[in-house]
């Protein structure tokens, strides 16, 4: 099992920019696949997006394309979610996850260990 960590979340005006990080521990082959989802309350859990460990190929949701950007630094196994020209409806808990899987997955169901969450507000 790996563990998830993340940090960055925070109260951020429309137009601002928030760094997410998600630091992990434990077996590197389990974080093949790391990505970032998103829940408001009373929706369901969002794919934002996703990044390969062994060729960084990434992948995003239409809803962030050009405002987000993934990366990761394999020796510390940690990934990042840069994220910025933010807006009112990007407010949720943003959750990192992790697959030992080698593709993308956009569902939940792909990831198996998963952080606990941090909250991002974006006020208008």
């Amino acid at each position: 099992q790996v563990q998830l960590a993340e940090s960055g979340g925070g109260l951020v005006q429309a137009g601002g920019s928030l760094r997410l990080s998600c630091a992990a521990s434990g077996p590197t082959f389990r974080t093949n696949a790391m990505g970032w989802f998103r829940q408001a309350p009373g929706k369901e859990r969002d794919f934002v997006a996703g990044i390969i460990r062994i060729n960084g190929r990434t992948d995003y949701a239409d809803s962030v394309k050009g405002r987000f950007t993934i990366s990761r630094d394999n020796a510390k196994n940690t990934v990042y979610l840069q994220m910025n020209s933010l807006k009112p409806e990007d407010t949720a808990v943003y959750f990192c996850a992790a697959s030992l899987r080698l593709q993308l997955g956009v569902n939940p169901n792909d990831y198996a260990d998963w952080g606990q969450g941090t909250q991002v507000t974006v006020s208008s």
